[in-house]
C-alpha cells in the first residue's frame, strides 16, 4: 500500500536539467536485502529513489543478496514488502549470489532498462554484476561511507572504484587542506544525502527523551593510514558516556551493539543511557521515521573515521530528525563549517560543549524545533539535493 507518497512532477530549473529530465530513467544499486528491519538504512535508498521519481524520473533500484539461500528468504520478503509500500514493486530486481533474480522484474527487463537510463548510481560500488554495470550508459559511484572505501584503496586492500565515471561522496569538505580523506587521483563532486521533505512532516507530539539510532561497531574494522588509526562510533562514544549524568536528562539509544560488549554495556548502564532493540523501535521505514519524530532530540555521535578526518560528513539519520521537526546536537566532523549551527543544530566536540547544548535546548526548544525544520528545508530537500547533484554529473569531465 502506498505510503504518502509525493506527487509525481518535473521541476525544470536550467539548460543542463531539462537534458536530463529528457533522458528518463535513473537506476540505483545498493545494498538493502542484507541489511533487512533496518528502518533508517532502508531510508537511504528510498529518498534517492522516491526524490528522483518525485521529479519526474522514472527509477529502478537493482539489490543483491550475499547469503545463503536459508537466509534469502526473509530478505527477498523485506524487500518485497518495502517496495510494494512505497509503489516499487514495479521498479525492483533482486539478484541472488549467482546473479539471478529472485524477487522483482526480470533480469532482462532490468537489463533493457539500464540500457536506456541515463545513468547508473552505485552506493559504496556494491553491485559488481559486470553486464548490469556494462548496460549502463554512465556509471557513478556515490561515497556514503567518506574514508573507508578511499583508503582502503590506497592501501591496497579494496578497489571498489574500477569501472565507475563519476565519483560522488557525502564527505563536502574532501580536497581541502585540513580534510585527510584521499582523493585518490580522482575528481571528486560532492552531495549533501537527500530527505523527501512530503514523507517526513513535522512531529510535535514530543516524548521527552534525547535518543539516537546506530551500531555499536558496524561492519567496518579500524584503518592504519599514514601513522594515525582511524576508528568506529564506539571508539569516540566512550568520551560522551557521562553526558546523562552531568545533566539529568532522559538518552535513549536504539543501539546495535552485542551482548558480549559488557564493559561498555556497563559503561552506559551506570551513566543513565537506556537502551532499546533497534530493530523493535526502527525495525522499519515507518517506525523509524514515528521513532525520530518523537524524540525532544537527537544526541549524534559520529565514527572516528568520520570526525579525525574533517570531511564534514554529516548523518542521514541526522537529516531525518531535523526534517521532522526534531533538534539535533551533532558530534563535529568538519560539519560546522558547512551548515548553520545555533539553533535547531547543535555542534560539539568536547564534553563540556555537549552539556552545554543539551542545557541550550532547554532555553527554548519551540525555537530550536522550528529551525531544524527550517534547515532539512534549505540543505537536504531532495528536489533541492537530486537537482544539483544531477547538474554536476551533467557537466563532469568525465561524462
Amino acid at each position: 500500500m502506498t505510503e504518502g507518497l509525493p506527487s509525481k512532477r518535473v521541476v525544470a530549473r536550467s539548460t543542463t536539467w531539462l537534458s536530463l529530465v529528457s533522458r528518463g530513467t535513473v537506476v540505483l544499486a545498493g545494498s538493502l536485502a542484507e541489511q533487512p528491519h533496518r528502518g533508517g538504512h532502508t531510508w537511504v535508498f528510498l529518498h534517492y529513489l522516491l526524490g528522483f521519481r518525485k521529479l519526474g524520473f522514472r527509477v529502478l533500484f537493482v539489490d543483491r543478496v550475499t547469503s545463503e539461500v536459508a537466509a534469502q528468504d526473509a530478505r527477498m520478503a523485506f524487500v518485497a514488502a518495502v517496495m510494494d509500500r512505497f509503489d516499487l514493486a514495479s521498479d525492483y530486481c533482486l539478484l541472488d549470489m549467482e546473479c539471478t533474480p529472485i524477487a522483482g522484474i526480470t533480469r532482462q527487463e532490468a537489463l533493457s532498462r539500464t540500457r536506456d537510463s541515463m545513468l547508473l548510481i552505485n552506493v559504496n560500488g556494491y553491485l559488481d554484476d559486470a553486464e548490469l554495470l556494462a548496460a549502463a550508459p554512465k556509471r557513478v559511484y556515490l561515497d556514503i561511507d567518506p574514508g573507508f572505501p578511499q583508503m582502503w584503496h590506497e592501501l591496497g586492500l579494496h578497489d571498489s572504484f574500477a569501472g565507475h565515471d563519476v565519483f560522488v561522496t557525502i564527505a563536502e569538505n574532501i580536497g581541502n587542506p585540513e580534510c585527510r580523506i584521499p582523493t585518490c587521483g580522482r575528481e571528486w563532486i560532492t552531495t549533501r544525502q537527500p530527505v523527501v521533505l512530503d514523507l517526513w512532516p513535522v512531529q510535535t507530539a514530543k516524548r521527552d527523551v534525547i535518543t539516537s539510532v546506530g551500531a555499536w561497531r558496524g561492519p567496518f574494522a579500524p584503518i592504519e593510514y599514514k601513522g594515525r588509526t582511524y576508528g568506529l562510533r564506539v571508539h569516540e562514544f566512550r568520551k560522551f558516556a557521562k553526558l546523562p549524568a552531568l545533566t539529568g536528562g532522559q538518552f535513549e539509544l536504539a543501539l546495535d551493539i552485542h551482548a558480549a560488549e559488557t564493559a561498555d554495556l556497563d559503561l552506559l548502564s551506570r551513566n543513565g543511557w537506556r537502551l532499546v532493540q533497534p530493530q523493535t523501535v526502527a525495525r522499519d521505514p515507518v517506525a523509524y521515521r514515528n521513532y525520530l519524530g518523537r524524540s525532544r532530540a537527537e544526541f549524534m555521535v559520529a565514527k572516528n573515521m568520520y570526525v579525525d578526518t574533517r570531511g564534514g560528513w554529516f548523518s542521514d539519520r541526522s537529516a531525518c530528525y531535523l526534517a521532522s521537526g526534531t533538534p539535533v546536537i551533532a558530534q563535529d566532523t568538519g560539519l560546522a563549517d558547512r551548515y548553520p549551527t545555533g539553533e535547531g543544530l547543535l555542534a560539539y566536540s568536547t564534553l563540556d560543549e555537549a552539556v552545554s547544548a543539551v542545557e541550550t535546548l532547554g532555553s527554548d526548544y519551540a525555537r530550536h524545533a522550528r529551525a531544524a525544520r527550517e534547515i532539512a528545508e534549505a540543505a537536504f530537500d531532495s528536489d533541492k539535493v537530486l537537482t544539483s547533484l544531477l547538474d554536476r554529473i551533467g557537466s563532469s569531465a568525465h561524462v
